[in-house]
Formats: C-alpha cells, sequence, structure tokens
C-alpha cells in the first residue's frame, strides 16, 4: 500500500507540474515579430543617422527585405517572427496613417492656392487611373495594378497598406507594389535634382514639382532639400494635399468592395435558387429512389437536411463579418488628426513626438512588408512590374512637369 501510495503521489505530482507548465505566462504570438521588427527600426535608424540623405522609411523597407533572404534569419523571418511581421505590415500602419494627419492642417492647403490644388488632383487622378489601366493591360497578378497606381499617385507604401486593408490584398502583392514604389522613389531622390536647371525650374517650382511626382514623403524632403529652404517648403505643402487625397481614395475604394460584395452575394443567391429548382424538378425520380432505399438510411437524410438552415445561416453570418466598413476606422482617425491640426490647439513639442511616433510606426510596417518580399517569386514578374512602375514613373513626373508649368 505504501508502494502504491507513493506512486500515486508521483503522479500527481507529474499532472500538477503539466498543468502548472501549460497555465504559465507565454509570450504572445506576435512578441518575436514586433521584436524583430523593432531591431530592424533600430537598424534602420542608425543608417539614417549616419547617412542623412538615406531616408528612414527607405532604410527599413531594404533592411526587411534582406532580412527575409539571409540565410541566417530567414527561417525565423518564414517562422516564429511570420505572425508578429504581419502584424506590424497591418495593424502598425493603420496607426501611422493616423498619425499621418497631424501633417496637415486646411490652412495650408488654402495657402497653396485653388490653382495648384487643382493641379494636384488632376496629376492624381492621371496618373491613379492610367497606371491602373496600363498594369492591368499588362496582365499583372491580383491587386498589383491598383496597389502600384495607389502607391505612385498618393504617397507610396503608406497609400499602399491603406488600400491593402479595404481591398484585402495578398500579402505578396503588397510587398511587391511597396518594393516597386520605394526603389523608384529612392531613385528620385538622385535623378529629380540633376534635372531641375535642363527643365528650367527655379526652387519653388522644382519643389512643387518634386512635391507632386516623388511617392514617399521622406523621399520628398531628401529630394527637395538639394534645392534650398523655399523648395524644401512648397514641396513639402503639395505633398501634403495628395497625402489628403488618400482619405477619399480609400472610401470610394470600400464603396466599391462593399458594391461587389453585395453583387457577389446576389448573385450567389440566385444559383442557389436556380439549384433548389433543378432539385424540385428531379424530386420524382429522387421519391422513387428513397422509397428503394432502406429505412436505416431516413435518419441521415434528416440530420443533413435540419443541418442544412444552419449552414446557410454560418455562411451568411460570416459574409455579414467579412462586409467591409463604408469607412474605415483609419481613415476616418486621419481625417480627426488633420481636423485636430487644423485648429491650431496642439503645442509644436506634441506635433513634434507625433511626427516621431508616426515615424517610427510606418518603418516597423514598412520592415514587415519588406519581410515579406521572395525575390524569386518577383523575378517571375519582375520585367512586368519593372516596366508598369517606369511607365508610371514618366507619367506623373511629366504630368507635374507640365501642371507645374500651367500655375506658375
Amino acid at each position: 500500500m505504501t508502494l502504491t501510495a507513493a506512486r500515486g503521489r508521483a503522479r500527481q505530482a507529474r499532472k500538477a507540474g503539466q498543468a502548472r507548465q501549460a497555465t504559465g505566462w507565454r509570450p504572445p504570438a506576435t512578441a518575436y515579430g514586433l521584436g524583430l521588427a523593432a531591431a530592424g527600426v533600430a537598424a534602420a535608424w542608425t543608417i539614417h543617422r549616419l547617412f542623412p540623405a538615406v531616408p528612414l522609411l527607405t532604410a527599413a523597407v531594404v533592411l526587411g527585405i534582406v532580412a527575409a533572404h539571409l540565410p541566417g534569419a530567414r527561417g525565423l523571418v518564414r517562422g516564429v517572427c511570420r505572425a508578429g511581421l504581419s502584424f506590424a505590415g497591418k495593424r502598425l500602419m493603420r496607426l501611422g496613417i493616423v498619425l499621418l494627419g497631424l501633417k496637415l492642417s486646411l490652412d495650408d492647403v488654402l495657402g497653396l492656392g485653388w490653382a495648384t490644388v487643382a493641379m494636384v488632383l488632376g496629376v492624381v487622378a492621371a496618373t491613379f487611373c492610367g497606371t491602373w489601366w496600363l498594369g492591368r493591360r499588362m496582365g499583372l497578378r491580383g491587386d498589383q495594378p491598383l496597389l502600384i497606381a495607389t502607391g505612385y499617385s498618393i504617397c507610396g507604401a503608406s497609400a499602399i497598406g491603406a488600400v491593402s486593408e479595404v481591398s484585402d490584398s495578398d500579402e505578396r502583392d503588397v510587398a511587391t507594389s511597396v518594393a516597386l514604389v520605394t526603389l523608384c522613389g529612392t531613385l528620385a531622390i538622385a535623378v529629380l535634382p540633376l534635372l531641375q536647371h535642363p527643365l528650367g525650374l527655379d526652387d519653388a517650382a522644382f519643389g512643387r514639382w518634386v512635391g507632386a511626382s516623388v511617392h514617399d514623403v521622406g523621399q520628398v524632403v531628401a529630394t527637395a532639400q538639394t534645392a534650398g529652404p523655399a523648395a524644401l517648403g512648397d514641396a513639402v505643402l503639395v505633398k501634403l494635399v495628395r497625402v489628403a487625397l488618400l482619405a477619399p481614395l480609400v472610401a470610394a475604394l470600400a464603396t466599391a468592395v462593399r458594391v461587389r460584395a453585395k453583387g457577389a452575394r446576389a448573385t450567389g443567391t440566385e444559383a442557389d435558387g436556380s439549384e433548389a429548382e433543378g432539385a424540385r424538378a428531379t424530386e420524382p425520380r429522387a421519391e422513387g429512389t428513397r422509397a428503394a432505399e432502406p429505412r436505416a438510411t431516413e435518419p441521415r437524410v434528416e440530420e443533413a437536411r435540419a443541418a442544412e438552415p444552419r449552414a446557410v445561416g454560418a455562411r451568411a453570418e460570416g459574409a455579414t463579418r467579412r462586409r467591409p466598413p463604408l469607412v474605415p476606422l483609419f481613415v476616418l482617425g486621419f481625417l480627426a488628426m488633420t481636423a485636430l491640426r487644423s485648429t491650431g490647439i496642439l503645442a509644436t513639442a506634441a506635433l513634434d513626438a507625433a511626427a516621431t511616433a508616426q515615424e517610427l510606426l510606418l518603418a516597423a510596417a514598412l520592415f514587415g512588408l519588406g519581410s515579406a518580399v521572395h525575390l524569386p517569386s518577383l523575378s517571375r514578374t519582375g520585367a512586368r512590374v519593372a516596366a508598369l512602375g517606369l511607365c508610371a514613373w514618366v507619367v506623373i513626373a511629366g504630368a507635374s512637369y507640365g501642371g507645374v508649368l500651367l500655375t506658375t
């Protein structure tokens, strides 16, 4: 009895230890990926401090791509860190876009004049529609034409992240589009300053051209500062007008997705109805078949019939949950931050802190998106993607140059 009791106590101790291990604290699934993203942001910030001409966001994207292909880090990026990196690419991107609204005020927009605002609207519309149409004609996969058109016409990777949220785009399409837009925006830092004097642009006109044609805010700053403070001020203002167009564009796309989903549900209902009619038309023959079957199969048939309404209800409930909102919350947050900035009640220190937080959040998000780039897969469609990027770059640079000449 003593030996049996000792064995029983040992078994209980093992079970208690397993229970404590099972109920012990474990880090969230996203912790490892977020830690890697934080390390990537720190490395990007260091590169930016050592080489100020390299924007923080550009460095973050490049480091994410490098991490996804390094032999030592590749396993972590695709394995235990994947959940956290995806979280950074989506959730942190939304927060960064919300804070981006604090960089824009209505007074800044009105100070540019209606002619410049109209020019920006025309450039954005021409670039977006032309790039989207050309990408579809070239047969690019998935949402790549839409995402590339958005990135080139609005504000680079931030716009791609915002649109991908409402279009539910594939992560690989998002990563490819971000890599292309980042590459072209980085090239603009070196190419556009060389064209200022050959194109006959003074400093202010050059700044407006840069603000209307370069994709990311950081790239705009890096390009325009080569021509002095006058060019930098006009470039940032024009760029922020483009950023303001992100909200109506995302709202319009969310409405389109909602209408398309409603049409798909209506088509599915009609298909179900036609199938039901066909089933009723063949019912007499089915009755004869059931009459010849053993009675033991009838409970199974009844169970299937009873479960059918529940399955239909579950599908309908799932479709309702997947219905995109008319205006995403982060877009409303962006507009709210713009309205708050327009009131003038925020101190300069608060705006500076928000700008720093916004840049760090976007850097973490872009590191996460960059880590999803798979160069071997990108090489299979790289020629067409690169051709679309080059054409879109020519379109937005040419349209912006013409608009600046008309409004100067």
